[in-house]
């Protein structure tokens, strides 16, 4: 099974080439750079086996995404249809969701806290709380049964940082790292540390309520561009798993093709 899976965010789109499934890259292209993410995709579509039974030079593999910004999904629709005649098929709406989804509007969610949600579920086999530092922070709980309970929508450190600038008259608009003390010296330092420590807080006190709500302590996935400078003042963490919602397009695509052979 040879895919190229597609996750589309709110700053980046993250392109991860899989032949006969396993993983050979993933590559993150800022998603307002159509001449690079048109240039790594056909780099990926060229590495797709030729089928040999085709005289048209078919490649023998599919394009899957899932996405939370409409515009580049269709900018990737278009380029895939002009480059290589190729469909690309989109989770929510050519593949269904993989788990249930026990909120009110389940596409309406962002497919990708879904597939995520599914990745970690696949591997732990238990209840799971998958957060992902993205654009915005997410928080989601999947019960012991499967099913994507919901979750939380937090700003993430980006976002924070520059609502701290524009909200005021005089302070900076950092970018948040690690800090090598709890307290700042100055200004920039003490709004670092500010951002920094409040959001560990922030996914300590979630966890514990969600912990609280099913009755027992989850398992816990770091995902996420910003989860790697977070992950080593998180105890409480269990695994960080870099691009989770890539790996989950691909495990959500080949669900979806046991389901349509067992039909």
């Amino acid at each position: 099974m040879n895919i190229i899976a597609i996750d589309i965010g709110n700053t980046n789109i993250h392109l991860g080439l899989f032949l006969d499934g396993e993983e050979t890259s993933i590559e993150p292209v800022p998603g307002d750079n159509k001449s690079q993410l048109a240039e790594v995709l056909e780099r990926l579509w060229e590495q797709i086996p030729v089928l040999e039974s085709s005289k048209e030079q078919k490649r023998d593999g599919v394009i899957v995404l899932c996405s939370v910004k409409p515009k580049w999904a269709q900018t990737i629709r278009e380029l895939c249809a002009e480059k290589f005649s190729e469909k690309v098929l989109v989770i929510g709406d050519d593949i269904p969701l993989p788990m249930p989804a026990l909120v009110d509007e389940p596409l309406k969610i962002g497919t990708d806290r879904i597939v995520e949600a599914f990745a970690a579920y696949s591997v732990v086999e238990g209840a799971v709380v998958v957060a992902d530092f993205g654009t915005a922070l997410t928080i989601d709980l999947v019960d012991a049964n499967g099913a994507f309970q919901g979750g939380v929508i937090c700003p993430g450190f980006a976002i924070e940082a520059r609502s701290l600038k524009d909200g005021t008259a005089q302070l900076p608009e950092v970018t948040v790292t690690r800090p090598t003390t709890p307290y700042g010296k100055n200004t920039n330092d003490a709004i670092n540390c500010g951002l920094y420590y409040a959001t560990i807080g922030t996914l300590e006190e979630v966890i514990r309520r969600y912990a609280e709500s099913i009755g027992m302590w989850p398992q816990t996935i770091l995902t996420g561009a910003a989860a790697a400078t977070i992950k080593e003042d998180c105890p409480f963490i269990d695994n960080y798993v870099p691009n989770l919602a890539v790996k989950g397009i691909v495990l959500t695509y080949k669900k979806y093709i046991e389901d349509k052979s067992r039909n």
